[in-house]
């Protein structure tokens, strides 16, 4: 295991959060995980595990032990028959999407970005859409961590169950996460459609187009009348579909538009703020439809170049309508112009302790803006409008709330500080945001 004291700065994708840890590890084995934390413990400092570094927020900083899981990747079982894959927690989800496609298996559903590793995924509740389908955390059959006093220990359903429902989505707070056994389905194409249409319309349609596509989601620019509506749907064996996209076309729509394009205006309206309302309704009008089909994890994914900050909050889905609303009166009124796009994404109720989902079908609310804007004001505004409504924040976006009104949020809170103080007596694994999410 490397392991060396390095006066190097740790610092997340956004560039919103930034730490500089004392000792840096990278280990390649679960017993070097141990390792470090148990010589983390000796010399009396915390320890976070590094994933990469694409939460918003701080919930990967340390000023203590560092763990680059970048060397402790792949998958370790599987088995097509049952559809149980055990996987290293710092493998990003390309490579596992890759993995799973060579075994003839995938994951049943996937975020948009993929690379993030599996365990930092997990960990802040990554979560892609589809009203009947779950965010990634219950795909998970069984987990295995190193805890405070370097032991490990295996959980799942029925094995430590209440470390099993903590540690799903447990923010790196109850242990460092070794591996994760998930539940895959057999690989499947999805049909894509993605088209702009009135936003008018995509509201007054939202619960048609949740419950009739398996999965949807839509982006709205703030300043324009289209929204970018994409369905995603499952093509049972044998059925014609259309064909991938060209390379060519792959090429343009998805680095030339929605990234050199989009960035190039971006770049013009952090230049120019006052131009930012037109090139927003520019982008809006620009939109173009495409379908194709292809295997689920590039379909889910698109690339993301163009750096940006992000609030993600979580709403009972039939609060959507009023959150909307709110925001679009709300925008015009701001004393700076948003670049982004607003992205709406749904998802079925689930019973994971600290899931945005808990208990309830929801609905996502993404706020953007461009990296370098000011964005405090809309994110506050927003904050304002989804606490009507009891919206619960995404663990790794931009968010202000404290541990006092996450416990009225969540109705297994306080049975998440149990386990925690079971698993992790003296705050090893602490760091300011946990202090701040989860209380000292």
């Amino acid at each position: 295991m490397k392991t060396a004291p390095e006066h190097r700065v740790w610092r997340n994708w956004a560039g919103t959060a930034t730490a500089a840890p004392v000792r840096w590890c990278r280990p390649r084995s679960e017993a070097e995980i141990a390792t470090a934390v148990k010589d983390a413990a000796g010399s009396g400092l915390t320890v976070r595990a590094l994933g990469s570094g694409h939460s918003f927020t701080a919930v990967a900083a340390t000023t203590g032990v560092a763990l680059d899981l970048s060397g402790w990747t792949g998958i370790t079982a599987a088995d097509t028959r049952t559809g149980l894959v055990t996987a290293r927690s710092g493998t990003t989800l390309r490579a596992l999407g890759a993995e799973l496609s060579g075994l003839g298996l995938a994951m049943a559903n996937l975020g948009d970005i993929d690379v993030q590793t599996l365990a930092g995924a997990l960990n802040t509740g990554t979560h892609g859409t589809g009203a009947r389908l779950g965010g990634l955390a219950t795909q998970i059959e069984g987990l295995e961590l190193v805890l405070a006093d370097g032991s490990t220990a295996a959980c799942s359903a029925s094995s430590r169950p209440d470390l099993f429902a903590a540690a799903r989505i447990g923010l790196g707070a109850l242990g460092v996460v070794t591996s994760v056994t998930l539940r895959c389905v057999p690989a499947f194409t999805l049909l894509a459609d993605e088209r702009p249409v009135p936003v008018e319309e995509v509201l007054e349609q939202f619960d048609a187009l949740a419950e009739g596509n398996d999965h949807f989601e839509f982006y709205w620019f703030p300043y324009g009348r289209n929204a970018l509506v994409k369905r995603n749907n499952r093509v049972p064996g044998g059925s014609a579909v259309p064909p991938p996209l060209p390379a060519w076309r792959r090429f343009w729509e998805f680095e030339v538009m929605e990234n050199a394009g989009f960035g190039a205006l971006c770049r013009l309206g952090r230049a120019r703020p006052r131009l930012i309302p037109a090139l927003n309704r520019f982008s809006s009008s620009a939109l173009s439809a495409r379908t194709y089909s292809e295997t689920s994890h590039r379909v889910f994914v698109t690339p993301r170049r163009v750096r940006f900050t992000e609030s993600e909050y979580a709403v009972p889905r039939e609060s959507l309508g009023h959150v909307i609303a709110e925001l679009r009166r709300a925008v015009p009124r701001l004393p700076h112009p948003v670049m982004f796009p607003v992205e709406v994404r749904v998802a079925a109720a689930d019973d994971i302790w600290l899931s945005t989902a808990h208990g309830r079908e929801s609905a996502y609310v993404a706020i953007h803006q461009y990296a370098g804007l000011p964005y405090q004001d809309y994110f506050d505004r927003f904050e304002s409008i989804v606490a009507e409504v009891a919206g619960r924040p995404h663990w790794g976006k931009m968010h202000s709330l404290g541990a006092e009104r996450l416990a009225a949020l969540y109705p297994r809170f306080g049975d998440f500080l149990r386990v925690r103080a079971e698993a992790d007596p003296e705050g090893r694994f602490g760091n300011a945001y946990l202090t701040r999410v989860l209380g000292s």
